[in-house]
């Protein structure tokens, strides 16, 4: 009984697969991307300008840049929706080995750009993340051991996708790149959770976490500051924080007015880590509601479709991609506010960034194939019609 979700669509023999696609796929999750692609490439175009100056490139070179990256990332998005779920699977366990294979080779190859962090492949014409890669390969990865372990006599997926996680996790935390290992943490547990784990394991999991945060921050120079940053009850002023905090506050509701904001002048990752502050502080609190309800929309239909998924696999790995896209959204955003400490992680087809693009691309196409609508209908017409 696998690849069974609610609702019914006739397939027809040698239906061509484009219309079957467009019949079958979340169309308000579709245009709910495309909205925040647009509203990236709108937040880019002031935001991106002062740096393009400062390095004497082009007004708009970061902007066309992100048109053809998002470009790119449109298409892979919507190719990859149109496979199966066994497709899916085999294209995430692929992609995670390979993303895996660059993640190790970063100590060796691998480049920090000043940053701290050595988490780049530094390919000349352009720049390479693997982690950002390697998070909806590992979700199918793990997704894939999991539904195997329901199975009679499977084997013990759910302490291979253990290993895979704690694996994945320890390599991120040496680069260091706490945000992207948190984030694969947290996918890894929702699908845990979905998948039948018991809560005391899943709580065990969490404490060993924390006390991993608690070493981190004592080893670790670089999350320290981050964590005493987060905690002192006064913002510096002239750090990032201290400039997104205060142009969020002058953004009011309805903001300054297109092009009258100055936090991009100060902030270097106004384009990147902080686009949600450019939002605020020049479209106010109205483009903030609107880039959050356009979030919360593609997770929330996601999981509902999710919930009468008949397929493990796809149940499984449908609900660690819509939670890690919508907590890395959440993630970004909390930071700009100040409720989280500073992560260095973008907002999914908003910010600035190749990787990260085409990448969330990847990862939303994945979701859309595995939300797509199948033509088996619901499991009580299965069993009337055995009877």
């Amino acid at each position: 009984m696998t690849e069974m979700v609610f609702g019914t669509t006739p397939v027809r023999a040698g239906d061509p697969i484009l219309p079957r696609w467009w019949r079958t796929v979340d169309k308000w999750s579709l245009a709910c991307v495309l909205g925040l692609f647009t509203i990236g490439i709108l937040l880019g175009l002031a935001a991106s300008v002062p740096l393009a100056e400062k390095n004497n490139l082009p007004r708009f070179y970061y902007v066309q840049r992100q048109a053809v990256f998002g470009g790119m990332a449109l298409v892979v998005m919507a190719v990859i929706s149109m496979l199966s779920p066994k497709q899916v699977r085999r294209l995430g366990v692929m992609g995670c080995i390979l993303a895996f294979a660059l993640i190790v080779a970063l100590p060796v190859v691998g480049t920090d750009f000043g940053k701290g962090a050595t988490r780049w492949l530094s390919l000349g014409f352009v720049s390479l993340q693997p982690s950002e890669f390697l998070k909806p390969g590992f979700v199918a990865l793990c997704a894939w051991f999991m539904a195997a372990a329901m199975e009679v006599g499977g084997p013990p997926g759910k302490l291979y996708s253990f290993i895979a996680c704690a694996t994945v996790v320890i390599l991120l935390a040496l680069q260091p790149d706490f945000g992207q290992a948190s984030l694969v943490l947290f996918s890894w547990l929702v699908m845990y959770f979905v998948a039948g784990a018991p809560m005391v394991l899943l709580f065990g999991v969490a404490g060993m976490a924390v006390m991993g945060g608690v070493f981190a921050y004592g080893a670790s120079e670089h999350f320290a500051r981050r964590i005493n940053g987060f905690l002192s009850p006064d913002i510096d002023p002239r750090t990032q924080i201290g400039f997104a905090t205060n142009a969020i506050q002058e953004g009011g509701f309805f903001g300054v007015g297109v092009g009258e904001g100055s936090v991009k002048w100060s902030l270097p990752d106004a384009h990147t880590d902080f686009i949600i502050a450019v939002a605020a502080e020049e479209y106010g609190l109205i483009m903030v509601l609107a880039i959050i309800t356009l979030y919360c929309t593609i997770v929330v239909r996601s999981l509902l479709r999710l919930m009468k998924e008949r397929d493990p696999f796809a149940r499984i790995a449908g609900t660690g991609l819509a939670c890690a896209f919508g907590v890395q959204a959440l993630i970004n955003m909390g930071v700009a506010v100040r409720l989280l400490p500073a992560k260095g992680m973008t907002l999914p087809f908003v910010s600035y960034g190749g990787s990260s693009v085409i990448a969330s691309g990847i990862a939303m196409g994945m979701l859309l194939a595995l939300t797509r609508t199948r033509p088996q209908g619901e499991l009580a017409e299965i069993l009337r019609r055995g009877r």
